[in-house]
């Protein structure tokens, strides 16, 4: 559903206006953004219209109004997301040296020759979460020990068809094949401590109640609580530990946020701007200190309190496009084994 902002400068954004002007579609729903907005007016003079809704909702409104659409910036929340919108037709190739210079090649897709049609402005890592109760932290070290025998009716995640889920099974495809990642899936699913539900934090709270034994966050959610001083949101980091999985092999599961020019965009020279705006030093900064994101430039000092508690890890190295093309296959995976 829309928000009552988007209702409020849906007007405004369907009468257009001038070359100071940009209209915003984004799924991203932090209210810490607001900021980030406010600083490129400031320094740009151009005003944002906003349309806010999640990804399926701004999908169909961008299909109805098809080449009326007045989107000029289309941001979202996941690859496989990205990857969606990418094969639907909502983006624009566009050239930018100094984006392709900030972002790197693995976190953006370029269908060559007609130039880069999203770019990865943030990321967040998949991380393991366990009780430190009931379970050995070496028993789940790995995404493929969650599968393992020795878990079984410990483990607890979203719905399967999440994009988060979506997004680290296509990450599997990639790496292992899907043969192998079908065998892992299965064993996920017989090792369920509950059917799949609820959203991360959900996951992380169940852990700490024990309910599960262990579950999959993304790192974001994770980092909320524990920069939190609520005393029931310390109780539940206080019954928690977190692994970052995969770091004698692979490494952590990496997913980003992102965007790109909308296929439309009546004011192009302005969306190019923006994108251009957040791969600056000043907003790779807000991701990080704003939001609880990494940046992608890795020039960029982080001084979140809570990204340092995560500490270092090596992270997957793999083309965020490839893991978007693979959702079509992980939700094949998905449905054969019963993983809801």
């Amino acid at each position: 559903m829309v928000s009552a902002l988007a209702s409020v400068n849906a007007q405004s954004i369907k009468e257009g206006g001038g070359n100071k002007e940009l209209n915003l579609y984004s799924a991203r729903h932090y209210q810490t953004d607001e900021a980030l907005y406010k600083n490129f007016t400031n320094k740009t003079g151009i005003k944002i219209n906003r349309i806010e809704a999640d990804d399926n909702a701004l999908g169909e409104r961008l299909k109805s109004e098809g080449a009326n659409s007045p989107a000029d910036v289309i941001l979202m929340v996941d690859a496989a997301r990205l990857w969606r919108a990418q094969i639907d037709g909502f983006f624009k190739p566009i050239e930018s040296k100094y984006l392709e210079s900030r972002i790197p090649e693995n976190l953006r897709a370029k269908p060559d020759p007609e130039g880069s049609t999203w770019f990865g402005f943030s990321t967040r890592a998949r991380l393991v979460v366990y009780n430190k109760a009931k379970v050995n932290p070496q028993d789940v070290d790995t995404y493929e020990k969650l599968a393992e025998p020795i878990n079984k009716g410990k483990v607890c995640t979203r719905s399967g068809a999440h994009p988060y889920m979506l997004s680290l099974i296509g990450a599997m495809i990639e790496r292992r094949g899907e043969a192998a990642t079908e065998a892992w899936a299965k064993g996920m699913v017989n090792n369920m401590a509950r059917p799949p539900r609820g959203g991360d934090t959900d996951q992380i709270k169940s852990v700490a109640s024990g309910e599960c034994g262990v579950a999959l966050t993304n790192s974001y959610y994770l980092v909320r609580l524990l920069r939190s001083t609520k005393p029931e949101d310390q109780a539940i980091v206080s019954k928690i530990g977190f692994i970052w999985p995969n770091q004698q092999t692979s490494g952590a599961h990496i997913n980003i946020a992102g965007g790109g020019v909308a296929k439309n965009a009546p004011h192009s020279q302005a969306a190019i701007q923006f994108l251009e705006y957040l791969a600056s030093d000043s907003a790779q900064e807000y991701f990080a200190n704003g939001n609880n994101e990494w940046p992608v430039v890795k020039s960029v000092k982080i001084e979140n309190e809570g990204l340092k508690l995560l500490g270092p890890f090596k992270a997957e190295n793999i083309s965020i496009a490839a893991i978007g093309r693979n959702q079509i296959a992980a939700q094949r995976i998905l449905d054969r084994v019963g993983y809801k």
